[in-house]
C-alpha cells in the first residue's frame, strides 16, 4: 500500500500537496471554535453510588450540595454591621433565579452553621446551583460569579466550580504558553539535530498540520459525545511531539537514500521518496497504530475525562501519522536535495549517510556482557520505581491550583478564618421509616472521626443527612470514614452516600476496577501490531516488559515528588499528599504508546538487517547503530514538547508532564541502548521465534519494513539503477 502511496508522490506531488493544504485550512477554520463544543467535567462513573445518591438527590429535593461560597470581607466593617449586611443582601437580590436553587447567606443562618469568622470581618454565602448535570452547573456558576462581586465588599468565591473554573481558564492558558515555548525551541533543536535550516524546519511543519487536523477531529467527535476541554493538552502534547517524531525518522530516512544515489541523477527524488516510504513510512504507519492502540484503552473508562484523553489521544496520533507520510513527503519530493539547503558552517560533512558508530560499540559492549547490564539494569530502575509501591490516590481539589489564583486563595480563607478544614458526605435515606431514620443518624455519628450528622432536608420520605468530620476530603482518613458510614445500614429502607470524599473513593474503585481489563486490551493490541510487523511472539512480550520497567520508573518518580512533597519549591506546587488517581492510568496509556513508538523504530531497523544476514548480534548491533543518534533526538524533540507542558500550574498537568518527561528519556537511553540489546542478546535465535502456522501466516502476510525499498528501476547503473543494495527475503530464522 505504501509503496503505491510512494509512488504517487514521487509523480504528483504537488497534487497532493495542494490537496492537503486545503485539508488543513478547513480543518484549521473548523477547529478552531473546538473550545465551544467541550464540556469541562466528566471525573464521575453513572454507575458509582456517589453519581446516584446525587441523581437521587437532586430528583427528590433539588440540589442540596454547596456549590459556591462566597466569602465577603472588610477591615473596616463586621458582618452584623448595617452596611456589610445591606451590600451582600444587594448581591443576593441580584442573583439570577435560574441559575440557583438554594441561596443561604450568614445573616439567616443559624449561629452554629459557622458561616461568620471569629473576629466578624468576614462572612459566608453559601449557593446551590441549579442545572441536572456538571455543564449546567459550570455555565451557571459563570453566570452568578460576576454578579456575585461586591462593589463595597471584598469578595471572594471559593467551592468546587470556582476550583473548576479556575482550572479550565489556566489549562487553556497553559496549552498556549506550551506552545509558544515548544515550537521556537524544537525549530532550534532539529536545526541542530540536522544542520541544516531546511530540514530543520521539516517538523515544525508537521506539527502544527497534525495539531490543526487533530482540533477539528475533536470537534467532530464533541458532535455525538462529550468531549473534556483538557482533551486538548493532550492533542497538543502528542499531535506535536509525535508529528515530529515522526518527521525526524521520515527527513532522516529521506536523506540518507539520497545519500545512496549518484549526485547527477534526475529523478533522485522520486527515487528516495519510494524507498522512504517503503521502510520509514511503513515504521512510521506501525508506530501511529501502536500508539493509538495505547490511547484506545483509555475508552474502557466510565468517566468520561479518560475518554476524551482517548479521543483526543487517537485523533492527534492518527492526524499526525497522515500528516508525516503526505505533506511532509510531498514537501520533500519537491525540495530534493534543497533539503539540506542552509547547513551550518560545522556540518560541512557527507551529507545523510550512517551514523552512530558510537552506538554501534555500545551495542557490542552491552552484548558482551548481557547478564550484568541486564540485572543492573533492572535494580536500579526498580529502586527508582520504589517510591510508587507507598502511593495514596486522591482528586481534585484547590491544591491542584497554583497558590495565586482567586480559588486557591479562597479555600485557604475558609481554613483561616472560618476554622479548620472540615468535610462532609450526604447520606440520602429512602423509603426509611421516621423511627429509623433517628437510629441511623445515631449510628452514622458514632463512626470513628465522625463528628456530627444532622437532617438537611426531607420531602415524601425521602430524607437527607450530612455526615461532617475534620480534616481534608481527599485524605486516606476521609476515604475510610466514606466506607466505613457506607457500611451503615438503616433497619428500614435504603440509604446512599455522596459528596466529594466518596465522590474520590469511587473514582479510585472505578479506575481500580477497569486497570486490568485496560491492561488487557493493550496488551492484546500490542501484541497483535508487534507480530504482524515483526513475525515474532517474542518480541512483543519482550517489549511490554521493557516498557514497563522505564513507566514504573517514572511512577516512582512522579510519588516521590507530588504524593512525599520533595523539590516542590524548586517546581512550584503545594503538595497534596496523594497523587490524582487519574493521572497514572493516562501516564500509562500515553507512554505505552510511546514507549511501543521507539520500539518499533529500532524493532524496525534489527529486522532488516536479521532478514539480510540472518546474525542476531550484528542486527541488533546496526539497529542500534543506525537508530540510536535518531531516537535520542526525537525523545530530545519530544521531551522539549513534553517539559513545556510541565511548567503548567496545574499540579496534575504537571504531573504528568514530569512523569512522562522521565519515562521518555529513561526509554530512549537506558532501556533502548542497555536494556533492549542486552536481552535480545541473551535471547539469541528466541528473538524471531514463531509457532510454524504463524510464522507461516507472517511470511505470506506480515509487514517487512525494506523488502522492496531498493528494487526501483528507476534510475540504471550509470546513474538509473536502484544504487542501493538488494534486500534477499528473509534468512531462515526460526
Amino acid at each position: 500500500m505504501l509503496d503505491r502511496w510512494g509512488a504517487v508522490l514521487a509523480r504528483r506531488p504537488v497534487r497532493v500537496l495542494v490537496a492537503a493544504a486545503v485539508v488543513v485550512l478547513l480543518a484549521g477554520g473548523y477547529g478552531a471554535g473546538v473550545f465551544g463544543s467541550l464540556s469541562q467535567g466528566g471525573f464521575d462513573d453513572p454507575s458509582s453510588e456517589g453519581y446516584q445518591e446525587l441523581a437521587a438527590e437532586r430528583a427528590a429535593l433539588g440540589n442540596q450540595s454547596i456549590d459556591v461560597v462566597a466569602i465577603y470581607s472588610s477591615k473596616r466593617l463586621e458582618a452584623d454591621d448595617p452596611a456589610f449586611e445591606r451590600a451582600v443582601k444587594q448581591v443576593v437580590r441580584e442573583l439570577p433565579k435560574d441559575a440557583v436553587a438554594r441561596v443561604l447567606p450568614y445573616y439567616q443562618a443559624p449561629p452554629r452553621a459557622g458561616l461568620v469568622s471569629a473576629d466578624g470581618h468576614y462572612a459566608q454565602v453559601q449557593i446551590s446551583l441549579a442545572g441536572t448535570s456538571q455543564d449546567d452547573f459550570l455555565t451557571h456558576y459563570d453566570d452568578i460569579a460576576p454578579v456575585l462581586q461586591s462593589t463595597t465588599l471584598t469578595t471572594d468565591l471559593a467551592g468546587p466550580y470556582a476550583i473548576y473554573d479556575d482550572v479550565n481558564a489556566i489549562t487553556s492558558k497553559d496549552a498556549e504558553h506550551a506552545e509558544l515555548i515548544s515550537l521556537p525551541a524544537v525549530v532550534i533543536l532539529a536545526l541542530i539535530i540536522f544542520g541544516s535550516v531546511v530540514a530543520a524546519l521539516m517538523p515544525t511543519l508537521v506539527g502544527l498540520g497534525a495539531m490543526l487536523g487533530a482540533l477539528a477531529v475533536v470537534r467532530l467527535i464533541a458532535e455525538f459525545t462529550d468531549v473534556s476541554i483538557f482533551s486538548v493538552n493532550v492533542i497538543s502534547l502528542l499531535g506535536i511531539g509525535l508529528a515530529i517524531d515522526y518527521a525526524l525518522f521520515v527527513v532522516s530516512r529521506f536523506r540518507e537514500e539520497l545519500a545512496l544515489l549518484p549526485d547527477d541523477a534526475p529523478d533522485a527524488a522520486a527515487v528516495a521518496i519510494r524507498r522512504t516510504m517503503s521502510t520509514a513510512g511503513r515504521t512510521v504507519l506501525f508506530s501511529a497504530l501502536t500508539v493509538a492502540g495505547a490511547m484506545a484503552s483509555l475508552l474502557l473508562f466510565p468517566q468520561a475525562f479518560l475518554r476524551s484523553m482517548g479521543y483526543g489521544g487517537i485523533a492527534a496520533v492518527l492526524v499526525a501519522m497522515l500528516a508525516a507520510l503526505t505533506i511532509l513527503p510531498a514537501v520533500l519530493r519537491l525540495l530534493g536535495r534543497r533539503v539540506e539547503a542552509g547547513r551550518l558552517p560545522w556540518r560541512r560533512g557527507p551529507r545523510g549517510g550512517v551514523e552512530g558508530e558510537r552506538w554501534a560499540r555500545l551495542a557490542h559492549a552491552v552484548m558482551r556482557r548481557p547478564v550484568v547490564v541486564a540485572t543492573v539494569t533492572v535494580v536500579l530502575l526498580l529502586l527508582v520505581a520504589s517510591p510508587f509501591l507507598g502511593a495514596r490516590f486522591g482528586s481534585v481539589d484547590y491544591r491542584v491550583l497554583p497558590e495565586d489564583s482567586a480559588a486557591h486563595r479562597a479555600s485557604v480563607l475558609l481554613d483561616t478564618e472560618f476554622g479548620s478544614e472540615v468535610s462532609t458526605a450526604n447520606l440520602l435515606l429512602q423509603g426509611t421509616k421516621p423511627r429509623d431514620v433517628s437510629a441511623f443518624a445515631n449510628a452514622a455519628g458514632r463512626v470513628r472521626g465522625v463528628e456530627s450528622v444532622d437532617e438537611v432536608a426531607e420531602k415524601d420520605g425521602t430524607v437527607l443527612l450530612r455526615a461532617v468530620w475534620k480534616g481534608g476530603g481527599q485524605t486516606e482518613r476521609s476515604q475510610r470514614i466514606v466506607r466505613d458510614l457506607r457500611d451503615v445500614d438503616p433497619a428500614s429502607g435504603s440509604v446512599l452516600v455522596g459528596g466529594i470524599s466518596a465522590d474520590t473513593v469511587d473514582l479510585i474503585d472505578s479506575v481500580a476496577d477497569h486497570l486490568p481489563w485496560m491492561g488487557l486490551v493493550v496488551v492484546v493490541v500490542m501484541f497483535v501490531l508487534l507480530f504482524v510487523a515483526f513475525g515474532s511472539v517474542v518480541l512483543p512480550l519482550k517489549a511490554v516488559v521493557m516498557n514497563l520497567f522505564s513507566i514504573t520508573a517514572s511512577f516512582g518518580v512522579v510519588t516521590w515528588i507530588f504524593s512525599d512533597g520533595h523539590l516542590s519549591d524548586l517546581i512550584g506546587f503545594t503538595p497534596q499528599g496523594y497523587l490524582d488517581a487519574t493521572n497514572p492510568i493516562l501516564m500509562l496509556a500515553i507512554l505505552f504508546g510511546l514507549s511501543m513508538d521507539y520500539e518499533v523504530f529500532l524493532l524496525s531497523r534489527v529486522r532488516e538487517e536479521w532478514d539480510r544476514t540472518g546474525d542476531n548480534e550484528a542486527a541488533v548491533a546496526v539497529g542500534v547503530q543506525r537508530t540510536g543518534r535518531i531516537i535520542t533526538s526525537a525523545a530530545l524533540l519530544l521531551a522539549v514538547v513534553i517539559g513545556a507542558f510541565s511548567t503548567s500550574g496545574i499540579v496534575f498537568m504537571k504531573m504528568l508532564g514530569i512523569g512522562m518527561l522521565v519515562a521518555l528519556l529513561i526509554d530512549a537511553t537506558v532501556v533502548r541502548a542497555l536494556l533492549v540489546p542486552a536481552t535480545m542478546k541473551l535471547l539469541g535465535r528466541w528473538n524471531w521465534w514463531a509457532p510454524a502456522p504463524m510464522a507461516r501466516w507472517w511470511e505470506k502476510y506480515g509487514f517487512r519494513e525494506g523488502g522492496d525499498a531498493h528494487a526501483d528501476t528507476d534510475i540504471d547503473a550509470d546513474g538509473a539503477g536502484s544504487g542501493g543494495t538488494e534486500v534477499p527475503s528473509t534468512v531462515g530464522a526460526r
